[in-house]
């Protein structure tokens, strides 16, 4: 028998989540499976893609319903969202600013329609709240960080930027889209809001 070496580290193992730690982790799994399979997807899936057993998912949820309506809440949760639009520089023009927000904006959109659309046979159901917060603080939220953009460029704009950033975030929520045209780019897009329908030779 070979005897362990003296100057052997010892392995160290990675630090054990809380209950809170892991709960996110695995919604943060389960929201693209959702979107892909819908309400049929397995939480034995689910654990697979978390890397762990499947039991562990029902320590922390009660049961599979429990975490679909912890996924849809995640996915409608402003805080991702209002994070991108504080992290955006506000010294650059405004319609680089602008472009960004609607970025990350659609991004938003785009996670709560898969997840929406995904679970919409189900009955529509909905969480409720939205981390505590319904869909209208959800909305107010955005809004306010949108006007936080626009705010060094108060002088300039017509109405203020509160009303502003309604008018945007209501762009974006409503931009139509069909199969013959291709989606405005965020810069496109901010384009038409900020000058118009009409291009620069138009009278």
């Amino acid at each position: 028998m070979t005897a362990p070496k003296e100057n052997q580290t010892p392995r160290r193992r990675a630090p054990a989540m809380s209950p809170e730690q892991r709960r996110a982790m695995i919604i943060q799994t389960a929201i693209p499976l959702i979107a892909e399979y819908g309400a049929a997807v397995t939480t034995a899936k689910i654990a697979r893609a978390a890397g762990i057993g499947e039991g562990t998912i029902f320590r922390v949820f009660a049961d599979k319903d429990e975490l679909l309506q912890a996924c849809v809440a995640e996915a409608l949760s402003p805080e991702h969202a209002v994070r991108e639009l504080d992290a955006i520089d506000v010294s650059q023009p405004l319609p680089d600013r602008l472009a960004e927000a609607a970025e990350a904006l659609q991004a938003h959109l785009s996670r709560m329609g898969a997840i929406a659309g995904s679970l919409g046979h189900r009955g529509g159901k909905h969480p409720g709240t939205v981390r505590g917060a319904g869909r209208d603080e959800s909305t107010t939220r955005i809004r306010a960080a949108l006007a936080e953009l626009l705010e060094p460029d108060k002088a300039a704009l017509r109405r203020p930027p509160e009303q502003i950033a309604a008018l945007f975030f209501g762009l974006l929520f409503t931009q139509p889209r069909t199969e013959d045209e291709p989606d405005l780019t965020p810069q496109e897009l901010v384009e038409v809001f900020l000058h118009g329908a009409l291009s620069g030779g138009a009278k």
